[in-house]
């Protein structure tokens, strides 16, 4: 049964993709950021995300529905970061791992792109910051009472077969997913919506604590530092993280805190140890290689050139490294700067969308996406997700969301339901001006 039900959703969002591909991006990113065919039974190896960005590309060619070609600043980087990896490709020291890894990573790119000329109004933002968070919500909230319930026991791990299938992985997504649930939260005003969310952003950070992932927790203490500091009321706040982290923290077991204590002596600790020299190996490589070394440089027989220790064979485990050894100096430059032009269009909705109440939701979402590249700025320094969807769709959201303020698009704009849902729950998600009236 819920093999059907997920083929008929399935196949609803093709036929829609064809017709609004709008539409078809939002279940692109539902496929790529959940897998959700990969908790079906006998749908896991069905090329669904594939269909579905094919009907999409094919509706961005034939609809009449609004398209939006212009060029932001990070569109035209992004671009350039796909033309320097169609550079360095030939250069690859194992081509045949090198151009299977690219064909992934073009095709996630070329989606982001499509997403920016695809999403313009408040509707089509607001539902693709809900379906990033319910994506990675799903296995955060799960996750999260596992880790309640088995006291922390054990490890939580991500979906098979994806991006973030392992524990390091799946906690950074849950952490970078945080700010955006508060961000839909400042958006409520019924009382029991903002509860329900509440306890879900409380899950995604006991699921993170409960990966084990060392990474993820200097990601969620950084974060919560920046919120802190541009929070309203500091004491206030500072009380309830302290509450909050306190009952997360005094659940954690022996063997959790013996692992996070290595943090102060990584020296000692292999793993730590490994990952250094899998960042000294990328340093030795890009020096040597203006081009970097290609998408599959993680294995023995390039360690064995370029490693300080050429038998302590490790993945990247570095978002900065990973780049670096792969692209060379000058793709981690267009890295860093994508970022960056990202960051700074979160911080202009933050400044200018609080001057007038139709767009003062784009200040909280300019100051939640900024949050959330902090967690993967710090966490992603311990992790190899260059390339992952997640934070790329937060630079859309920046984007697409700066667009609609410097065109002032809500004096054109028609308001529209956000989805269609029972009376009961639309009068949790009426608009903030609605409060004012």
């Amino acid at each position: 049964m819920r093999d059907l039900i997920l083929l008929g959703i399935l196949g609803w969002i093709f036929l829609q993709a064809l017709r609004r591909p709008w539409i078809g991006i939002l279940g692109w990113t539902w496929m790529s950021i959940m897998n959700p065919h990969q908790l079906s039974w006998t749908l896991k190896t069905m090329p669904f995300a594939a269909a579905i960005g094919g009907a999409t590309l094919v509706g961005l060619l034939i609809t009449k529905d609004r398209r939006d070609f212009s060029l932001s600043r990070e569109s035209i980087t992004l671009m350039l970061f796909m033309v320097w990896f169609c550079i360095t490709l030939p250069f690859s020291m194992i081509w045949d791992g090198s151009f299977d890894l690219f064909k992934r990573v073009m095709k996630i790119d070329l989606m982001i792109l499509v997403t920016i000329v695809l999403l313009h109004s408040k509707r089509h933002l607001m539902l693709f910051v809900w379906i990033n968070v319910i994506s990675i919500g799903f296995y955060g909230v799960k996750g999260g009472v596992f880790t309640v319930l088995t006291g922390g026991s054990y490890r939580v791990w991500g979906p098979e077969n994806t991006y973030i299938e392992g524990n390091n992985e799946i906690a950074l997504a849950a952490v970078m997913v945080l700010p955006l649930m508060r961000f839909l939260q400042l958006q409520m005003y019924g009382k029991w919506a903002k509860r329900l969310m509440t306890f879900c952003m409380v899950m995604m950070a006991a699921a993170a604590l409960g990966s084990h992932s060392r990474g993820a927790l200097l990601a969620v203490a950084a974060m919560a530092l920046v919120l802190w500091w541009r929070g309203r009321n500091k004491l206030v706040g500072a009380i309830g993280m302290v509450v909050v982290g306190a009952a997360l923290l005094s659940m954690m077991p022996a063997e959790w805190w013996d692992r996070m204590n290595t943090i102060k002596t990584y020296q000692q600790d292999e793993s730590a140890m490994g990952r250094i020299n899998a960042w000294g190996m990328a340093w030795n490589l890009a020096k040597a290689n203006f081009f970097g070394g290609g998408f599959y440089i993680w294995n023995g027989n390039i360690f064995a050139i370029y490693g300080p220790d050429p038998l302590d064979v490790h993945a990247a485990h570095s978002i900065y490294f990973m780049v670096l050894g792969e692209q060379g100096f000058v793709g981690l430059f267009i890295f860093l700067t994508l970022f960056l032009f990202a960051w700074r269009s979160a911080g202009f909705l933050r400044v200018q969308g609080r001057k007038q109440p139709e767009s003062q939701w784009l200040s909280d979402l300019g100051s939640m996406v900024q949050v959330g590249f902090v967690g993967y700025a710090v966490g992603g320094a311990f992790l190899s997700l260059s390339y992952w969807d997640l934070p790329y769709n937060m630079m859309v959201m920046a984007v697409v969301g700066r667009r609609w303020l410097e065109r002032k698009e809500w004096l054109t704009e028609k308001p529209e339901p956000l989805v269609v849902l029972p009376a009961f729950m639309q009068r949790w998600f009426k608009p903030r001006k609605a409060l004012t009236q």
